[in-house]
């Protein structure tokens, strides 16, 4: 039978881990996009990390820094109360970490791509660097903004090496989509992994083509302006 639990937390996980990209994202890639600091080339690369590194390792080094018998682990849950280790919190950050250059890199391409005299203008008639940046920067990279969160999103719906790592496999707590798949294969219920394949190969098709409907939109608009 279908168990709609695993896709409620599933959208859960990627709902609250866009949110909380798009917060750091932002000011993370404005800082990359425009900053002269030549140690910026490794924080580039720690960002893009996790395109290049097996999901099962990325999990691996999670799992160990968010055990409560390490520094990290056993810090958050002294202080905070807070088990990261096979609990929903745990997939969120993890998930945070490893969907982290999907929401970076769009916004940072964005940025770059604007014309410098466009900030200049900015600065030129008093404003602050802050409200250039909420006033003039971000209403002019909406198309990148729209991309990243879609991605962001759809990436951590897709999820397994990390989330089986950190969250393990725990009904209603960390059991999400990728998972349950894996779990009906596992029991070769293949009529159920295939009902639960579907309907994610749908959604994903889904949202790539609304990223592409939209993007298609926005060029169309700019240049009829």
């Amino acid at each position: 039978m279908l168990d709609f639990g695993p896709f409620y937390l599933t959208f859960k996980l990627a709902l609250i881990t866009t949110m909380m990209l798009f917060l750091i994202g932002v000011p993370l890639a404005y800082w990359l996009a425009f900053s002269k600091i030549r140690a910026k080339i490794l924080i580039e690369a720690v960002v893009g990390l996790p395109l290049v590194l097996p999901p099962s390792v990325l999990g691996f080094y999670l799992l160990i820094a968010f055990s409560p018998a390490n520094a990290f682990g056993g810090f958050i849950e002294k202080y905070f109360d807070l088990r990261l280790v096979f609990s929903f919190p745990g997939l969120v950050i993890a998930s945070m970490i490893y969907s982290l250059p999907f929401m970076i890199q769009p916004i940072q391409a964005g940025f770059r791509m604007l014309p410098r005299n466009l900030m200049d203008a900015s600065y030129l008639l008093g404003k602050s660097k802050l409200t250039t940046l909420f006033k003039v920067l971000l209403p002019n990279i909406k198309t990148s903004l729209l991309t990243a969160c879609i991605l962001s999103f759809a990436h951590t719906i897709g999820e397994f090496g990390v989330v089986l790592m950190v969250g393990g496999n725990i009904p209603g707590e960390t059991r999400v989509i990728s998972v349950a798949i894996y779990d009906q294969v596992e029991a070769m219920n293949y009529g159920l992994a295939n009902l639960y394949s579907g309907i994610l190969l749908a959604f994903s098709f889904l949202v790539l083509a609304t990223v592409y409907f939209l993007n298609h939109r926005m060029v169309q608009s700019h240049y009829s302006i």
